[in-house]
């Protein structure tokens, strides 16, 4: 009798569970992606910011799930945008760094983004914001799988403005072009000044609520890719100063309301249940920016570099359908994973050909017991440079150069300090009890740096490596005006 009881009651236990299961396999969800610019680990409630208020990132954090071991694919702009709409490492699909007004390249039309995977379901597409993967026409959002477009090309201090003292590569964007805001494949405003750019948070959270709004009848991919919180920062009237902790808090405050605002669309048109929403960034803080800039909190440097503090990314979850509320998540997952997992949840096929380095973690999603990270490895790549290997719990960093204020004081109001070049060697870091990358275990664990510089071998034999001029067998062109037949 015991015994039925028992089993009675774990069969309740499951059925919550089973039925997240059945909703990822059964339906077409919408999907919304709100893609933050240089956001700190540390920089909004739910990962620990308390000098301002993030209401509406608590309450997704609340209704949804926290990933606190998420990362982007590398610590950079066009790069990192890369691998999250291909699922592919931006070596694999040879975009590299961030994209000048001057760069002729973009992603490759045979790079299947996705939007394009959303296509072929029928949904409707849209991308709101920073855009970074090629701004000459063949390159842009239309050209990839998106039905419509509204933001700037590239980042937005990549405009005609003064040298920021201390700050090398601000050198020579005085000379730079008028900054576009374009829509579409046409040029809406051929020269952004610092007052539209003051805009741009609301903007772009107007046009996503009129898309959610215009598609509420048929399943639909939005992608917000926010222009803040990269420098310059720029406010509207309705958050300058409401902070009281200055311009940082007040840009964050304003990109949280873009969050409420289209949370509330998705429940006043009635899909929110069936709504997976995903909130992360696309790389850490930018931190000789000082107050202009973000907090990694616990982790090791910031953008620019492949420490934890460059590339592990705030993530926040919400899909009320699927996502058990109010839980977390400490596995290894990372932007590159939301192309194949989206796919699964709305049944398209990838190409069995076409190599993606994205995993499924639809189990981890939705808190699957005993789910763990699908990641035996996860490459550390900065522009070419192999420079860690990880995977759920060990790090392990190879001799290279890097970027670190090293202690002295960061820049203030807009106006940067020079980093040092510091160097590292073979390093070993235990993730899980020393997250900030402080200890070289390498000596304690010589198996575990044998593993890991297996892995390493894989990935330079694949996809290259500058370190060791490895070129790499797997990658694939990135796209140009004139491409081969």
């Amino acid at each position: 009798m015991h015994s039925r009881v028992l089993i009675a009651c774990l069969a309740l236990l499951l059925i919550p569970l089973c039925a997240r299961a059945a909703t990822i396999a059964d339906s077409k969800p919408n999907v919304v992606i709100i893609f933050i610019d240089d956001m700190g680990y540390a920089d909004i409630g739910p990962f620990g910011a308390k000098d301002y208020a993030t209401p509406n990132l608590d309450r997704m954090a609340a209704e949804g799930r926290i990933f606190t071991d998420f990362h982007s694919a590398t610590g950079v702009c066009s790069a990192s945008r890369a691998a999250l709409l291909t699922g592919c490492y931006p070596e694999r699909v040879s975009i590299l760094g961030a994209l000048f007004p001057h760069d002729k390249h973009g992603l490759h039309p045979d790079e299947l983004t996705i939007a394009e995977l959303c296509k072929q379901q029928g949904y409707a597409t849209a991308v709101f914001g920073k855009w970074h993967l090629g701004h000459l026409e063949p390159h842009l959002p239309l050209q990839h799988g998106f039905d419509e477009y509204l933001g700037l090309p590239y980042s937005n201090d990549m405009w005609p403005h003064p040298d920021v003292p201390g700050d090398p590569k601000s050198r020579g964007r005085k000379k730079m072009p008028p900054l576009p805001l374009i829509e579409d494949n046409g040029i809406l405003n051929a020269d952004v000044t610092a007052e539209d750019q003051a805009q741009l948070t609301t903007m772009y959270t107007e046009r996503a609520v009129s898309f959610i709004e215009r598609n509420k009848s048929k399943p639909f991919f939005l992608y917000v890719p926010h222009t803040m919180v990269h420098v310059p920062l720029f406010v509207s009237e309705k958050f300058a100063g409401k902070s009281g902790t200055g311009l940082y808090g007040d840009v964050v405050m304003e990109l949280d309301w873009s969050v409420g605002q289209i949370l509330e669309a998705l429940k006043r048109t009635g899909v929110d249940d069936n709504t997976l929403v995903v909130f992360t960034s696309d790389n850490g803080p930018w931190l000789n920016y000082g107050n202009y800039a973000g907090s990694a909190g616990p982790l090791r440097e910031g953008k620019g570099t492949m420490f934890e503090g460059g590339y592990r990314e705030p993530c926040v979850m919400r899909w009320p359908n699927a996502i058990p509320a109010g839980t977390s998540c400490d596995e290894l997952a990372t932007t590159m994973d939301l192309l194949p997992t989206i796919g699964k949840m709305i049944g398209s096929k990838l190409s069995d050909s076409r190599v993606i380095d994205g995993k499924d973690i639809s189990d981890l999603m939705v808190g699957k017991m005993g789910s763990v990270s699908p990641h035996a490895a996860f490459y550390c790549y900065y522009d070419r440079e192999l420079q860690a290997v990880r995977d759920r719990r060990w790090k392990l960093h190879f001799p290279h150069k890097y970027r670190s204020l090293n202690g002295k004081p960061p820049g203030r109001d807009g106006h940067a300090v020079r980093y040092e070049q510091l160097e590292i060697g073979m390093e070993l870091f235990d993730l899980k009890n020393d997250v900030g990358e402080t200890t070289n275990v390498a000596d304690q664990y010589p198996n575990v740096v044998a593993r890991l510089t297996q892995h390493a071998e894989h990935a330079r034999q694949t996809l290259g490596d500058k370190l060791t001029k490895c070129e790499g067998t797997e990658v694939r062109p990135h796209g140009s005006l004139a491409q081969p037949e």
